[in-house]
Protein backbone atom coordinates (compact mmCIF):
# COMPACT_ATOMS: atom_id res chain seq x y z
CA UNK A 1 0.00 0.00 0.00
CA UNK A 2 1.04 3.38 -0.89
CA UNK A 3 2.25 5.68 2.08
CA UNK A 4 0.41 8.81 2.44
CA UNK A 5 2.61 11.73 3.10
CA UNK A 6 1.37 15.29 4.01
CA UNK A 7 2.76 18.52 3.72
CA UNK A 8 3.46 19.26 7.39
CA UNK A 9 4.80 15.61 7.95
CA UNK A 10 7.01 16.10 4.88
CA UNK A 11 7.96 19.61 6.25
CA UNK A 12 8.84 18.28 10.17
CA UNK A 13 10.68 15.05 8.08
CA UNK A 14 12.75 17.72 5.80
CA UNK A 15 14.16 19.35 8.93
CA UNK A 16 11.23 21.45 9.45
CA UNK A 17 10.36 25.10 8.43
CA UNK A 18 13.56 27.14 8.92
CA UNK A 19 15.56 24.66 7.25
CA UNK A 20 13.35 24.33 4.45
CA UNK A 21 14.38 27.92 3.84
CA UNK A 22 17.38 27.31 4.29
CA UNK A 23 17.28 24.92 1.31
CA UNK A 24 15.70 27.17 -0.89
CA UNK A 25 17.49 30.46 -0.25
CA UNK A 26 20.71 27.98 -0.88
CA UNK A 27 19.24 26.95 -3.79
CA UNK A 28 18.42 30.41 -5.22
CA UNK A 29 21.93 31.90 -4.63
CA UNK A 30 23.22 28.55 -6.00
CA UNK A 31 21.48 28.78 -9.26
CA UNK A 32 22.12 32.70 -9.81
CA UNK A 33 26.04 31.65 -10.25
CA UNK A 34 26.85 27.87 -10.76
CA UNK A 35 26.00 27.70 -14.03
CA UNK A 36 27.63 31.18 -15.07
CA UNK A 37 30.41 31.54 -12.91
CA UNK A 38 32.94 30.33 -16.40
CA UNK A 39 31.15 33.41 -17.87
CA UNK A 40 31.95 35.65 -14.60
CA UNK A 41 35.41 34.70 -15.16
CA UNK A 42 35.48 35.10 -18.96
CA UNK A 43 33.90 38.32 -18.99
CA UNK A 44 34.47 39.92 -15.53
CA UNK A 45 37.70 38.92 -14.65
CA UNK A 46 39.34 38.95 -18.23
CA UNK A 47 40.62 35.08 -17.91
CA UNK A 48 40.56 33.32 -20.64
CA UNK A 49 38.27 29.97 -20.97
CA UNK A 50 40.60 27.53 -20.48
CA UNK A 51 42.19 29.09 -17.13
CA UNK A 52 39.14 29.76 -16.12
CA UNK A 53 37.54 25.77 -16.62
CA UNK A 54 40.98 24.26 -15.52
CA UNK A 55 40.34 26.65 -12.20
CA UNK A 56 36.88 25.14 -11.88
CA UNK A 57 37.51 21.31 -12.25
CA UNK A 58 40.38 21.70 -9.98
CA UNK A 59 37.80 23.38 -7.28
CA UNK A 60 35.35 20.48 -7.99
CA UNK A 61 38.40 17.57 -7.50
CA UNK A 62 39.37 19.27 -4.34
CA UNK A 63 35.86 18.89 -2.93
CA UNK A 64 35.94 15.42 -3.78
CA UNK A 65 38.81 15.13 -2.14
CA UNK A 66 37.63 16.57 1.31
CA UNK A 67 34.71 14.06 1.04
CA UNK A 68 36.40 11.47 3.83
CA UNK A 69 37.04 14.51 6.45
CA UNK A 70 33.00 15.84 5.60
CA UNK A 71 32.22 11.75 6.45
CA UNK A 72 34.22 11.16 9.57
CA UNK A 73 33.18 14.85 11.07
CA UNK A 74 29.43 13.78 10.00
CA UNK A 75 29.93 10.12 12.16
CA UNK A 76 30.79 12.41 14.81
CA UNK A 77 27.45 13.23 15.56
CA UNK A 78 27.37 16.54 13.47
CA UNK A 79 24.14 17.53 11.39
CA UNK A 80 23.42 21.64 10.89
CA UNK A 81 26.87 22.01 11.75
CA UNK A 82 28.12 20.07 8.52
CA UNK A 83 25.23 21.48 6.54
CA UNK A 84 25.91 25.45 7.79
CA UNK A 85 29.86 24.79 6.93
CA UNK A 86 29.03 24.08 3.48
CA UNK A 87 27.13 27.17 3.00
CA UNK A 88 29.51 29.20 5.15
CA UNK A 89 32.47 28.30 2.98
CA UNK A 90 30.52 29.62 -0.15
CA UNK A 91 30.15 32.70 1.46
CA UNK A 92 34.21 32.67 1.46
CA UNK A 93 34.54 31.90 -1.92
CA UNK A 94 32.04 34.39 -3.39
CA UNK A 95 33.80 37.16 -1.26
CA UNK A 96 37.53 35.87 -3.05
CA UNK A 97 35.50 35.80 -6.28
CA UNK A 98 34.44 39.38 -5.74
CA UNK A 99 37.59 40.85 -4.78
CA UNK A 100 39.76 39.29 -7.15
CA UNK A 101 41.53 41.50 -9.69
CA UNK A 102 41.05 41.60 -13.76
CA UNK A 103 43.43 38.94 -15.00
CA UNK A 104 44.64 37.27 -11.55
CA UNK A 105 43.67 33.68 -12.21
CA UNK A 106 44.80 32.45 -8.61
CA UNK A 107 42.37 34.06 -6.48
CA UNK A 108 39.90 33.02 -8.91
CA UNK A 109 40.97 29.26 -8.96
CA UNK A 110 41.03 29.91 -4.56
CA UNK A 111 37.88 30.98 -4.69
CA UNK A 112 36.52 28.46 -6.99
CA UNK A 113 38.08 25.94 -4.50
CA UNK A 114 35.78 26.84 -1.64
CA UNK A 115 32.68 26.96 -3.87
CA UNK A 116 33.58 23.58 -5.39
CA UNK A 117 34.05 22.34 -2.01
CA UNK A 118 30.55 23.78 -0.50
CA UNK A 119 28.90 22.31 -3.73
CA UNK A 120 30.53 18.96 -2.70
CA UNK A 121 29.58 18.61 1.29
CA UNK A 122 26.59 19.85 0.82
CA UNK A 123 24.60 16.36 -0.60
CA UNK A 124 25.99 14.52 2.07
CA UNK A 125 25.24 16.64 5.03
CA UNK A 126 21.80 17.15 3.88
CA UNK A 127 20.99 13.49 3.69
CA UNK A 128 22.53 12.96 6.83
CA UNK A 129 20.54 15.56 8.66
CA UNK A 130 17.45 13.96 6.93
CA UNK A 131 18.48 10.89 8.02
CA UNK A 132 18.57 11.74 11.07
CA UNK A 133 14.88 13.66 11.41
CA UNK A 134 12.71 11.18 9.71
CA UNK A 135 13.12 7.53 9.30
CA UNK A 136 11.81 4.63 6.52
CA UNK A 137 9.24 6.06 3.83
CA UNK A 138 9.15 9.24 5.25
CA UNK A 139 13.00 10.33 5.18
CA UNK A 140 13.00 8.81 0.94
CA UNK A 141 9.44 11.15 0.81
CA UNK A 142 11.77 14.19 2.63
CA UNK A 143 14.98 13.91 0.42
CA UNK A 144 12.96 13.72 -2.54
CA UNK A 145 10.84 16.77 -1.94
CA UNK A 146 14.10 18.64 -0.79
CA UNK A 147 15.48 17.50 -4.23
CA UNK A 148 12.37 18.95 -5.68
CA UNK A 149 12.57 22.54 -4.07
CA UNK A 150 16.39 22.72 -4.73
CA UNK A 151 15.21 22.26 -8.61
CA UNK A 152 12.76 24.79 -8.37
CA UNK A 153 15.01 27.44 -6.75
CA UNK A 154 17.73 26.88 -8.73
CA UNK A 155 15.37 27.22 -12.41
CA UNK A 156 14.18 30.59 -10.21
CA UNK A 157 18.36 31.44 -9.58
CA UNK A 158 19.13 30.54 -12.75
CA UNK A 159 16.03 32.88 -14.52
CA UNK A 160 17.21 35.76 -12.31
CA UNK A 161 21.04 35.27 -13.31
CA UNK A 162 20.33 35.02 -17.24
CA UNK A 163 18.64 38.29 -16.59
CA UNK A 164 21.32 39.82 -14.91
CA UNK A 165 23.63 38.87 -17.94
CA UNK A 166 22.20 41.75 -20.32
CA UNK A 167 23.50 44.20 -17.78
CA UNK A 168 27.28 43.31 -18.45
CA UNK A 169 30.19 43.02 -15.53
CA UNK A 170 27.95 45.44 -13.22
CA UNK A 171 25.17 43.52 -13.12
CA UNK A 172 27.42 40.21 -12.81
CA UNK A 173 28.95 41.63 -9.68
CA UNK A 174 26.01 42.41 -8.16
CA UNK A 175 24.96 38.28 -8.70
CA UNK A 176 27.52 37.24 -7.09
CA UNK A 177 27.13 39.85 -3.94
CA UNK A 178 23.78 38.82 -3.85
CA UNK A 179 24.70 34.65 -3.89
CA UNK A 180 27.05 35.32 -1.13
CA UNK A 181 24.04 37.24 0.60
CA UNK A 182 22.06 34.19 0.02
CA UNK A 183 24.70 31.57 1.45
CA UNK A 184 25.48 33.52 4.59
CA UNK A 185 21.15 33.08 5.55
CA UNK A 186 21.25 29.75 4.42
CA UNK A 187 24.27 28.95 6.31
CA UNK A 188 22.16 31.18 9.37
CA UNK A 189 19.02 29.64 9.12
CA UNK A 190 20.70 25.79 8.69
CA UNK A 191 23.05 26.70 11.92
CA UNK A 192 20.03 27.81 13.65
CA UNK A 193 18.13 24.28 13.60
CA UNK A 194 21.26 23.37 15.96
CA UNK A 195 20.76 19.42 14.93
CA UNK A 196 23.06 16.75 15.95
CA UNK A 197 22.66 12.97 15.47
CA UNK A 198 22.86 11.61 19.37
CA UNK A 199 25.84 10.08 20.75
CA UNK A 200 24.01 7.23 22.17
CA UNK A 201 23.11 6.18 18.57
CA UNK A 202 26.70 5.58 17.78
CA UNK A 203 27.68 4.12 20.74
CA UNK A 204 24.46 1.68 20.59
CA UNK A 205 25.86 1.31 16.72
CA UNK A 206 29.41 -0.04 17.33
CA UNK A 207 28.07 -3.49 18.47
CA UNK A 208 26.39 -3.90 15.31
CA UNK A 209 27.59 -6.82 12.68
CA UNK A 210 29.68 -5.63 9.72
CA UNK A 211 28.18 -3.12 7.47
CA UNK A 212 27.19 -4.10 3.96
CA UNK A 213 28.83 -3.98 1.02
CA UNK A 214 28.22 -1.31 -1.15
CA UNK A 215 30.79 -1.15 -3.44
CA UNK A 216 28.50 -2.45 -6.65
CA UNK A 217 25.94 0.22 -5.96
CA UNK A 218 28.78 2.73 -5.29
CA UNK A 219 30.35 1.92 -9.13
CA UNK A 220 26.85 1.30 -11.16
CA UNK A 221 25.92 5.03 -9.26
CA UNK A 222 29.04 6.30 -11.55
CA UNK A 223 26.98 5.21 -14.86
CA UNK A 224 23.56 5.72 -13.11
CA UNK A 225 24.47 9.52 -12.47
CA UNK A 226 25.55 10.30 -16.45
CA UNK A 227 21.26 10.44 -16.73
CA UNK A 228 22.13 13.90 -14.57
CA UNK A 229 24.00 15.50 -17.72
CA UNK A 230 21.56 13.90 -20.18
CA UNK A 231 19.24 17.31 -20.45
CA UNK A 232 22.36 19.33 -19.93
CA UNK A 233 25.13 18.13 -22.28
CA UNK A 234 23.88 15.09 -24.58
CA UNK A 235 20.83 16.63 -25.59
CA UNK A 236 21.81 19.68 -27.01
CA UNK A 237 25.01 18.45 -28.78
CA UNK A 238 22.87 16.00 -30.30
CA UNK A 239 20.24 17.97 -31.45
CA UNK A 240 22.17 21.67 -32.55
CA UNK A 241 25.27 19.46 -34.01
CA UNK A 242 23.67 16.71 -35.49
CA UNK A 243 20.51 17.19 -36.21
CA UNK A 244 20.61 21.03 -36.81
CA UNK A 245 17.52 21.68 -35.04
CA UNK A 246 17.20 25.20 -33.37
CA UNK A 247 18.62 25.90 -30.01
CA UNK A 248 15.40 26.36 -28.53
CA UNK A 249 14.76 22.85 -28.59
CA UNK A 250 17.52 21.76 -26.18
CA UNK A 251 16.32 24.92 -24.05
CA UNK A 252 12.97 23.44 -24.50
CA UNK A 253 13.91 20.02 -22.85
CA UNK A 254 15.72 21.59 -20.36
CA UNK A 255 13.03 23.68 -18.88
CA UNK A 256 10.34 20.43 -19.42
CA UNK A 257 13.10 18.27 -17.37
CA UNK A 258 13.20 20.96 -14.69
CA UNK A 259 9.34 21.31 -14.21
CA UNK A 260 8.49 17.39 -14.41
CA UNK A 261 11.17 16.86 -11.58
CA UNK A 262 9.46 19.90 -9.35
CA UNK A 263 6.26 18.04 -9.73
CA UNK A 264 6.96 14.44 -9.96
CA UNK A 265 9.39 13.84 -7.81
CA UNK A 266 7.57 13.06 -4.61
CA UNK A 267 4.55 11.69 -5.51
CA UNK A 268 6.40 9.21 -7.56
CA UNK A 269 8.99 8.38 -5.13
CA UNK A 270 5.76 8.12 -2.64
CA UNK A 271 3.83 5.93 -5.11
CA UNK A 272 6.89 3.58 -5.44
CA UNK A 273 7.48 3.08 -2.06
CA UNK A 274 5.44 0.18 -2.15
CA UNK A 275 8.37 -1.59 -3.31
CA UNK A 276 12.41 -2.36 -1.89
CA UNK A 277 14.28 0.21 -3.36
CA UNK A 278 16.84 -2.07 -5.13
CA UNK A 279 13.94 -2.86 -7.27
CA UNK A 280 12.62 0.97 -7.62
CA UNK A 281 16.64 1.57 -8.38
CA UNK A 282 16.78 -1.10 -10.93
CA UNK A 283 13.68 -0.28 -12.59
CA UNK A 284 15.42 3.61 -13.09
CA UNK A 285 18.11 1.74 -14.79
CA UNK A 286 15.84 -0.25 -16.91
CA UNK A 287 13.60 2.64 -17.84
CA UNK A 288 16.55 5.46 -18.68
CA UNK A 289 18.34 2.07 -20.80
CA UNK A 290 14.76 2.50 -22.72
CA UNK A 291 15.40 6.29 -22.59
CA UNK A 292 18.85 5.69 -24.77
CA UNK A 293 18.04 3.31 -26.73
CA UNK A 294 14.58 5.60 -27.99
CA UNK A 295 17.46 8.20 -28.29
CA UNK A 296 19.69 5.95 -30.46
CA UNK A 297 16.20 5.09 -32.75
CA UNK A 298 15.30 8.82 -32.63
CA UNK A 299 18.07 10.33 -34.14
CA UNK A 300 18.45 8.03 -37.03
CA UNK A 301 14.58 8.65 -37.95
CA UNK A 302 14.42 10.78 -41.13
CA UNK A 303 12.98 14.31 -42.04
CA UNK A 304 11.33 16.58 -39.76
CA UNK A 305 10.88 13.71 -37.28
CA UNK A 306 13.80 13.14 -35.54
CA UNK A 307 14.04 16.48 -33.01
CA UNK A 308 10.82 16.25 -31.51
CA UNK A 309 11.00 12.05 -31.42
CA UNK A 310 14.07 13.12 -29.24
CA UNK A 311 12.03 15.60 -27.65
CA UNK A 312 9.35 12.75 -26.77
CA UNK A 313 11.76 10.28 -25.34
CA UNK A 314 13.84 12.76 -23.00
CA UNK A 315 10.61 12.82 -21.13
CA UNK A 316 11.57 8.90 -20.69
CA UNK A 317 15.03 9.77 -19.63
CA UNK A 318 13.19 11.91 -17.07
CA UNK A 319 11.16 9.71 -15.72
CA UNK A 320 14.14 7.03 -15.05
CA UNK A 321 15.87 10.08 -13.71
CA UNK A 322 13.06 10.68 -11.20
CA UNK A 323 13.23 7.33 -10.22
CA UNK A 324 16.87 7.21 -9.70
CA UNK A 325 16.95 9.90 -7.79
CA UNK A 326 13.88 9.08 -5.38
CA UNK A 327 15.45 5.92 -4.51
CA UNK A 328 19.53 5.61 -4.89
CA UNK A 329 20.37 8.20 -1.79
CA UNK A 330 17.47 6.39 -0.26
CA UNK A 331 18.97 3.11 -0.31
CA UNK A 332 22.40 4.56 0.83
CA UNK A 333 21.00 6.22 4.20
CA UNK A 334 18.94 3.02 4.37
CA UNK A 335 21.85 0.65 3.77
CA UNK A 336 24.59 2.45 6.37
CA UNK A 337 24.60 1.39 10.53
CA UNK A 338 24.32 4.57 12.21
CA UNK A 339 28.09 4.82 13.07
CA UNK A 340 29.13 4.99 9.20
CA UNK A 341 26.18 6.78 7.98
CA UNK A 342 28.63 10.04 7.40
CA UNK A 343 31.46 8.09 6.04
CA UNK A 344 29.05 6.27 3.49
CA UNK A 345 26.98 9.40 2.06
CA UNK A 346 30.82 10.64 1.53
CA UNK A 347 31.48 8.07 -0.63
CA UNK A 348 28.28 7.71 -2.61
CA UNK A 349 28.86 11.71 -3.50
CA UNK A 350 32.24 10.67 -4.57
CA UNK A 351 30.68 8.25 -6.73
CA UNK A 352 28.42 10.93 -7.80
CA UNK A 353 31.34 13.69 -8.07
CA UNK A 354 33.08 11.07 -10.47
CA UNK A 355 30.22 10.50 -12.46
CA UNK A 356 29.67 14.33 -13.15
CA UNK A 357 33.24 15.05 -13.39
CA UNK A 358 33.61 12.57 -16.40
CA UNK A 359 30.72 12.31 -18.08
CA UNK A 360 30.57 15.72 -20.05
CA UNK A 361 34.16 14.05 -21.34
CA UNK A 362 32.84 11.00 -22.45
CA UNK A 363 29.10 12.43 -23.59
CA UNK A 364 31.47 14.70 -26.14
CA UNK A 365 34.15 12.35 -27.15
CA UNK A 366 31.79 9.58 -28.34
CA UNK A 367 29.68 10.18 -31.44
CA UNK A 368 26.05 9.71 -31.13
CA UNK A 369 25.86 5.79 -32.29
CA UNK A 370 28.62 5.11 -29.69
CA UNK A 371 26.90 7.26 -26.87
CA UNK A 372 23.18 5.96 -26.80
CA UNK A 373 24.87 2.56 -27.02
CA UNK A 374 27.36 2.90 -24.73
CA UNK A 375 24.85 4.37 -22.45
CA UNK A 376 22.44 1.54 -22.70
CA UNK A 377 24.61 -1.41 -21.95
CA UNK A 378 26.45 0.21 -19.02
CA UNK A 379 23.17 1.25 -17.23
CA UNK A 380 21.82 -1.84 -18.19
CA UNK A 381 24.56 -3.57 -16.50
CA UNK A 382 24.47 -1.72 -13.61
CA UNK A 383 20.81 -2.08 -12.81
CA UNK A 384 21.84 -5.49 -12.69
CA UNK A 385 24.52 -4.75 -10.43
CA UNK A 386 22.01 -2.98 -7.78
CA UNK A 387 19.67 -5.53 -7.22
CA UNK A 388 22.68 -8.21 -5.75
CA UNK A 389 23.10 -7.84 -1.82
CA UNK A 390 20.75 -8.10 0.86
CA UNK A 391 19.12 -5.29 2.46
CA UNK A 392 19.30 -4.48 6.76
CA UNK A 393 16.32 -4.75 8.70
CA UNK A 394 15.01 -0.93 9.60
CA UNK A 395 16.82 0.66 12.45
CA UNK A 396 15.59 3.29 14.95
CA UNK A 397 17.36 6.97 15.39
CA UNK A 398 17.76 9.57 18.12
CA UNK A 399 18.07 12.63 17.64
CA UNK A 400 19.41 15.44 19.80
CA UNK A 401 19.58 18.87 19.87
CA UNK A 402 22.91 21.58 20.88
Amino acid sequence: MTTKIGPRVLVRASGGPRYAVALAVDALGTGLLRPFLLLYGVTVLALSAPVTGLAMTAGVVAGLACMPLVGRWLDRGARSAVVAASMLVRVLGVALLLATPAGQAWPFAVAALFLGLGNQAWPAAHAALVATVAQGRERDAALAAGRALRNACLGVGALLATVCLAGGPAAMRLMAALTGIAYLAAALLAWSVRLRADPAVTTAAAEEGPAPRMGALLAANVVYVFCLNVPEIALPLVLVTQLHASPVWPAAVFVANTVLVVTLQVPVTVLMSRFARRTVLALAGVVLTASYLGFLAATALGGGWAVPAVALVSVVCTLGEILYAGSATALVTHLAPARTLGRALARFQLSTGFGLAVSPMVITALGPTALWGTLAAGTLLSSAAVTTGKDPAPRAAVIGGG
